[in-house]
């Protein structure tokens, strides 16, 4: 059986370089890095896993707590961050929070329990059970939304910068009445797409009305009720801004009961681009958020905050795009 002595000297190193690289430790130059798992593949080594585990306290293990696994976006941050932490050998555990603040804070308990090596969460409220992380010295990562109360590493998009865009792209296609269809109140994604929607219509010099907005959970089934409530109005909005794909779901199937066709009869733009988007009738105008890119970088920042905790925190802030299809044209 081979041994870490003859993988270093396969890979041409030390056997401490050995046992950073495997440990995936950033410090690690990542050329040297790249040998030592070329070395290790080639001569079959396998660490002593438990043993491995018992000198540096932690497990070989991130856990990604998301809000919705069901949700392409949240899929593709964990396509992300699990093939960055599978390069320098850790493994990822997902967690699906559901947006409750109770389940996330049961999945930050289990994974201090199991001694992770570090978290990336995607917080589903104030994320109390951050502060414990932080008294257990765990690395962790936040993405897609801050945590305003917590000093820590974030990935974000500049997601009232892409609303504002959308909307004026809406106002550009000569619609009147244009309305929002958000997300929870409190939610820092939610509040965001709603102001950057206003940002654009005082810009454009439109009044804003709350009876062209509407707030429901990020889910197709409240985004329905939403759409339906709105576009009964005697005066109902003739666009809509939809702040997720899960809730572009439950509008199109909305105007699909009334009889409304995107585009013609309403013009749509929904957060993300679902797989999907581009295979309707009319295809759907997204704004198409970087989420694989969120996974990796805040991957890399947590591979960075394990290897040295005492880095002061950063803000990552990545842009969105517009891809203009049919349904916001009339």
């Amino acid at each position: 059986m081979p041994t870490i002595s003859d993988v270093a000297a396969r890979a041409g190193v030390s056997t401490a370089t050995v046992s950073r690289a495997l440990n995936g430790k950033a410090t690690v130059d990542p050329e040297l890095a790249a040998r030592v798992r070329q070395a290790a593949t080639e001569l079959g080594y396998q660490p002593n896993g438990p043993a491995r585990n018992l000198r540096r306290q932690e497990a070989a293990v991130v856990a990604l707590i998301i809000s919705d696994v069901e949700n392409p976006f949240f899929t593709a941050i964990a396509r992300g961050v699990e093939d960055i932490a599978h390069e320098v050998g850790y493994s990822v555990v997902l967690c699906n929070s559901d947006e409750s603040a109770e389940k996330e804070n049961r999945y930050i308990d289990i994974a201090l329990q199991e001694r992770v090596a570090g978290v990336i969460l995607s917080p589903s409220g104030p994320a109390a059970g951050v502060a414990k992380l932080a008294a257990r010295g765990t690395a962790y990562v936040a993405v897609d939304r801050p945590l305003p109360e917590h000093d820590s590493d974030v990935v974000l998009v500049d997601t009232r910068l892409a609303a504002a865009q959308a909307t004026a792209h809406l106002i550009a296609q000569g619609y009147e009445r244009i309305g929002c269809v958000t997300g929870p109140a409190g939610v820092r994604t939610a509040d965001d797409r709603l102001a950057g929607y206003r940002d654009a219509l005082r810009t454009a010099k439109r009044r804003t009305s709350t009876r062209l907005v509407r707030r429901s959970e990020y889910k197709a089934v409240g985004a329905h009720r939403a759409a339906v409530d709105l576009l009964s109005q005697p005066e109902p909005p003739d666009a809509l801004l939809v702040a997720n794909n899960a809730m572009a779901v439950g509008v199109l199937q909305a105007l699909q009961e009334l009889g409304r066709r995107p585009g013609r009869d309403v013009g749509v733009v929904a957060f993300d681009d679902a797989p999907w988007a581009e295979l309707l009738d009319p295809p759907l105008t997204v704004v198409a958020q970087p989420a694989y890119e969120i996974g990796t970088e805040a991957a890399r920042l947590l591979l960075a905050r394990i290897a040295d905790n005492t880095r002061p925190p950063t803000v990552t802030t990545l842009g969105a795009r517009l891809i203009d299809r049919a349904s916001s044209h009339r």
